[in-house]
Parts: C-alpha cells; structure tokens; sequence
C-alpha cells in the first residue's frame, strides 16, 4: 500500500483506508472536510444542510465544554482540521492563553455575508413533485 495520496481512490469500507485518505490528503481536498452545518435561516436561504467554515463566520459551538457559546472564527486551520473561535481560549500554566481548537463538526454557522451561498441556491431549478402516490401505481 502506496503512502502517498491517491487522488482515484473512490472507497473503501476499511476505517484503515479511510483515516489514510484523510491523513494523507492535499490541503486543497481538506478544505472539503471543513464543513459545519447551517441554522436553519442559513439552510433555508441556502437550499443545503452544510458549508465549509472561513474565517470571520459567526458559529455556535454544539458539543464540549464550549457548548453554547456563539462567536466569530478567528482561524481556520485545514492541516489540523480544527477552527479556533474568538473568546475560546484555554488558559496556560504561565498565565498566558491559548485558543482552544475545535472540529468542524462541533459547530453549526449561523451567520455568513457570502452572497455565492444564497446565489447558488437561487440558480439551482425547483424539484417537481410529480411523483403519484403508491396506491394509484399499485392500481394501473
């Protein structure tokens, strides 16, 4: 098994191969992994369930001993996978502080000035509910 990178990789159901793909990706693919989900205003604007985190977002941390605090993105750290949120910081045995890094996944947007997040959205077409409900397809 190679070490590195293989972009034609398509699956695999071994945690193995997954966790190499993951480690050993460029840093252009990463930014793929740094997706967080959207409230529901943004997902509504939107049409879709998650984006990717950049700096100067406004996030609510979900999960850990952060929960519930809502802040702006400082950094976003796609080598790490981890974004670091103002006012999130740990305090240091010598009294200095640092921040606290924070997965992706733990977090939910809740604000973005990104006008391409609602245009793309916008230029995607309706899907048709056309579709008959099962008792008159069992009938014909």
């Amino acid at each position: 098994m190679k070490a590195a990178f293989s972009p034609s990789w398509v699956s695999s159901k071994s945690p193995r191969k997954q966790r190499k793909y993951r480690f050993n990706a460029p840093l252009h693919i990463r930014g793929k992994f740094m997706h967080a989900r959207l409230s529901k205003d943004l997902a509504s604007k939107a049409g879709k369930r998650s984006a990717s985190v950049r700096k100067g977002d406004k996030v609510k941390i979900m999960r850990g001993q952060f929960k519930g605090i809502e802040a702006e993105v400082d950094r976003v750290s796609k080598g790490y996978e981890r974004i670091y949120v103002q006012g999130v910081t740990v305090a240091k045995k010598d009294g200095s502080t640092n921040f606290y890094p924070i997965h992706p996944s733990n977090v939910m947007l809740t604000v973005r000035d990104d006008k391409k997040l609602v245009k793309k959205a916008a230029a995607k077409p309706a899907k048709k509910a056309e579709a008959k409900p099962a008792a008159e397809k069992g009938a014909q």
